[in-house]
């Protein structure tokens, strides 16, 4: 199966493997949005995921673990 591309670029994995997403609405509109509303949408925040979405959206985040 093919992994989903668009969806993957959206998605960051840090060294010890959490998976981490933008807010949406951040980018246009925020004209009469409070600074601090702002400010929180630019922070990016973990997101669960399963073994099977893992390794369906995250191809290679899902085939890290080593073998010996």
């Amino acid at each position: 199966m093919k992994s989903n591309k668009s969806f993957t670029k959206r998605l960051r994995v840090t060294k010890n493997g959490k998976i981490l997403r933008r807010k949406s609405g951040g980018n246009h509109y925020n004209a009469k949005e409070s600074r601090s509303t702002q400010l929180n949408r630019k922070s990016n925040k973990p997101m669960q995921m399963s073994a099977k979405d893992r390794g369906r959206f995250l191809p290679g985040a899902a085939k890290k673990k080593k073998t010996s």
